[in-house]
């Protein structure tokens, strides 16, 4: 098994990276990470002026897979999601959707007790660990960690968690993968800005698919299948995901337009993964109960 520390940061994903990593297809690799803040944030007294910005969002990498060529696809199966003991979240002005609303800067420091994060001492939420941003190098201009698109990227999409597969295009020789940005909890939207960010360690296979045209990203769980969209509008967002499963059912499946856009209307989801990025990020989800009988018609 390989490892990349959480020394090894970007804060874009770039075709002009070089990697810090390589390695075969099929390989298992453990990547370090830090918050998105990159662990500047210690106590609820540090000095908010003080942040240094330009370290925000920070992923670990980019690994190079041999065998991967642009026109593939990236199979990322995500093992295992371990995170810290003490996560960190913020809320002030200009930030998510009430910071019109708010004056001050506060941070919070959540411990994570008992499979718990301890968000008052009369509240605790379940955990939901997931990685806030995941991708590969776009094959244009770099796109800065902060922000998804069709490379992946800051999706903050909470079904990108332990267990599931996410597919993630080939644009590059090597795909130049990198992910970080872990939350130990976060709801659809993250519309405080921030869920628990918190440090970690995934673990993740990697293995190059070739010979598909999936509208991507796509993601997979052990009951569902997603696909995955950002634009600058929700509703831009919202349809290109669905679009996307309708191509996915056409290619897939073999339904029309009009037998998919039907089925999509009574069996699947249109979701919210999130509304504070520079694009906003939608999934639509579709069991794949429905799609194991289509598939076996």
């Amino acid at each position: 098994m390989y490892r990349v520390s959480k020394r090894e940061l970007i804060y874009a994903m770039s075709a002009e990276h070089a990697p810090v990593l390589t390695v075969e297809d099929g390989a298992r690799v453990v990547f370090e990470t830090c918050d998105c803040f990159e662990n500047q944030i210690t106590a609820t007294d540090t000095p908010f002026a003080e942040l240094d910005w330009d370290r925000i969002n920070p992923a670990t990498g980019p690994v190079f897979v041999e065998g991967a060529e642009p026109g593939d696809i990236l199979q990322v199966q995500i093992e295992q999601i371990a995170i810290g003991d003490r996560g960190v979240m913020v809320t002030g002005p200009g930030l998510g959707v009430i910071g019109d609303l708010l004056e001050e800067n506060v941070i919070r420091m959540i411990p994570i007790q008992d499979g718990t994060a301890v968000f008052s001492e009369r509240l605790s939420l379940p955990l939901n660990p997931m990685i806030g941003v995941i991708g590969t190098a776009p094959a244009g201009d770099p796109v800065s960690c902060g922000t998804p698109d069709r490379h992946g990227g800051n999706m903050d999409c909470k079904v990108i968690r332990e267990g599931t597969t996410l597919y993630l295009p080939v644009n590059v020789p090597g795909a130049l993968f990198a992910l970080g940005d872990l939350h130990a909890a976060m709801g659809d939207g993250e519309v405080g800005v921030c869920g628990v960010e918190i440090a970690g360690e995934v673990t993740v296979t990697l293995t190059v698919v070739k010979g598909k045209t999936w509208p991507l990203p796509m993601a997979k769980t052990d009951t569902h299948l997603y696909t995955i969209a950002s634009a600058h509008l929700l509703d831009d967002a919202a349809s290109t995901a669905t679009r996307n499963m309708v191509q996915y059912l056409e290619t897939e499946c073999g339904l029309n337009k009009h037998e998919a856009g039907a089925l999509l209307s009574i069996g699947g989801n249109l979701q919210i993964c999130q509304v504070v990025d520079p694009l906003k990020t939608c999934r639509f989800e579709l069991p794949l109960a429905i799609l194991e009988k289509l598939q076996h018609e």
